[in-house]
């Protein structure tokens, strides 16, 4: 999810194994969708609260609240290429 959000593939390098809850707060950049809001609660007609406007970066955030840093990096990855598709036969 974190490589859709900031639109670049990240690669986990933190060792860590299974799963967590956490809410992350942030202010998502001018033009992001809002999807990409955090969770700050909820106005009382369910609707999310907007994000707070002087909240922190996605990636000041993810230092401050859970001591993870980004670091940008040249790594292999694996990429699948589909490099050909036939709809399959009635048979």
């Amino acid at each position: 999810m974190l490589s859709w959000l900031i639109g670049h593939n990240v690669v986990d390098k933190t060792g860590l194994i299974g799963k967590y809850d956490f809410t992350l707060q942030w202010t998502p950049d001018e033009g992001d969708s809002p999807m990409l809001s955090n969770p700050t609660g909820g106005t009382p007609n369910g609707q999310p609260a907007p994000p707070d406007p002087n909240g922190p970066s996605l990636a000041t955030a993810l230092q401050e609240q859970l001591g993870l840093k980004l670091e940008s990096k040249k790594v292999l990855v694996e990429v699948i290429v589909i490099d050909h598709v036939e709809k399959l036969s009635g048979n």
